[in-house]
């Protein structure tokens, strides 16, 4: 059996099948043909077609409400299919009607061969997305209540098998990745999977003291030892004796802490500030950095012996535009935790065109960003299903600042427009050039120089 995606093609004219359906094999689909009504039914119910392209007008009587018919019984008999319709009459009732029962597109006759691709390849990944978003929800379901790494794309999936490798054992473990893509989260679950899990996980970010604070908070003082001293302070490092001391942000460290942060790694020793004896302790390393700590060894930044102690293993984090498959999940996950910010009190769910804005969006601040989104459509959404126009990025909300150039501030607001049509017509092409008095082509040409094919 073919993995190709499957698509149906129905017409009663041999040659438009023979020109369509060679044209769709060579981009790669499996192309069943059906040339009348009965013939259509039994292939749609054989090939699971998940696009078909419908002529209304097929034998055995060639009118355009058996067509409609036929259509209904598609999609009752499944949903998820895509049709799309295709007629000679160039009536525009047709059109209407069919798109109002549920058809995909509404193409006339003749079809230019590029606008078949398009909208093909359109309704393909509407209907992979669809499954995706399926699929995705069940595998939330499944998820344990308090489970927070969560994702299915082989960059994510290759990150916690490298952490469920190396958690077991004492080796210290550098975690990788831009702000805001889970390094904390995943330094935890770590600690939570190896053997020192009874013991304190100890989180501190190495940016965010003084450097004369950040060495007392990870080594303690004695009383006395600097003005303000009036009373011992044990540190970071003897309140995670038996468990695990996550160094966020090592890359911040100053460079006389690392070389005392690297003998306590070489010894097991800390010298707390002010002490003349040292003190045994037992702690694993986890650090984490959104920085290139090899590059800022060419610098001076940092060294390289306390690199190469700090790294037994390397776990990297991908950002979130390099899994756009685990969005739809996340941003799930999210919105049912933010449940209880809603007015009245239930999750928000996604639509299909909420997922394609969610995906199409870069997420410069990664899961941090897309879980204060979360929050915030929880709050401020009115309708239970968001879809696009709900998002804070969505497509042309802001405008150019005044002093922008006219050309910038005419094609923000062309883009807008644009993004507004196809959301008022759901996604629907020909409908949203019609509403903007352009050609479909003439849509499409501008979707792409705009970015919002994918959206």
């Amino acid at each position: 059996m073919s993995d190709a995606p499957k698509i149906l093609l129905v017409d009663d004219d041999k040659a438009f099948r023979k020109v369509y359906g060679s044209l769709l094999r060579s981009e790669g689909y499996d192309v069943v043909e059906a040339d009348d009504r009965p013939s259509a039914r039994e292939a749609f119910e054989e090939s699971g077609a998940a696009v078909v392209l419908l002529d209304l007008m097929l034998p055995p009587d060639g009118s355009v409400q058996a067509g409609l018919e036929q259509l209904g019984e598609i999609l009752s008999a499944r949903q998820d299919a895509k049709v799309i319709v295709i007629s000679g009459a160039g009536d525009r009732r047709f059109m209407v009607k069919a798109v109002r029962q549920g058809a995909y597109d509404f193409l006339t006759k003749p079809v230019d061969p590029d606008v078949v691709l398009v909208v093909v390849e359109r309704a393909m990944a509407r209907h992979r997305l669809e499954r995706q978003v399926e699929t995705l929800q069940s595998t939330l379901s499944a998820q344990q209540p308090g489970q927070s790494m969560i994702g299915q794309s082989s960059s994510f999936q290759s990150a916690l098998s490298v952490a469920e490798r190396v958690a077991p054992t004492d080796l210290p473990v550098l975690i990788t990745g831009e702000n805001g893509t889970g390094k904390e989260l995943m330094a935890r679950r770590v600690h939570e999977a190896s053997h020192r899990h009874k013991g304190a996980f100890v989180p501190i970010n190495c940016g965010a003291l003084p450097e004369h604070l950040l060495e007392s908070a990870l080594f303690g003082h004695v009383k006395g030892a600097f003005t303000g001293a009036s009373r011992d302070r044990p540190g970071l490092f003897r309140e995670a004796h038996e468990g695990t001391l996550f160094l966020d942000e090592i890359g911040d460290m100053p460079l006389h802490l690392q070389v005392k942060l690297l003998r306590t790694l070489e010894t097991g020793d800390i010298l707390p500030v002010g002490a003349d004896r040292s003190e045994q302790v037992n702690v694993r390393i986890v650090s984490a950095t959104h920085q290139d700590l090899q590059e800022m060894q060419s610098t001076g930044d940092f060294r390289e012996d306390l690199y190469w102690r700090i790294k037994g293993a390397e776990i990297h984090l991908p950002p979130l535009r390099e899994r756009p498959g685990d969005i739809p999940l996340l941003a799930t996950h999210f919105l049912n935790l933010a449940a209880t910010l809603a007015p009245d009190g239930h999750p928000r769910e996604l639509s299909t065109e909420a997922v394609e804005a969610l995906q199409s969006h870069r997420w410069p601040g990664n899961l941090r960003e897309l879980r204060h989104e979360m929050q915030r459509v929880t709050v401020m959404s009115r309708d239970p299903v968001l879809t696009p126009g709900d998002f804070s990025f969505a497509s042309g909300q802001a405008l150019p600042a005044e002093d922008a150039p006219l050309h910038e501030k005419v094609e923000a607001l062309e883009r807008r427009e644009i993004a507004r049509a196809l959301r008022t017509h759901d996604g629907n092409r020909t409908h949203a050039a019609e509403a903007l008095g352009l050609s479909r082509q003439g849509l499409l040409n501008k979707m792409n120089r705009y970015g919002l094919a994918e959206a």
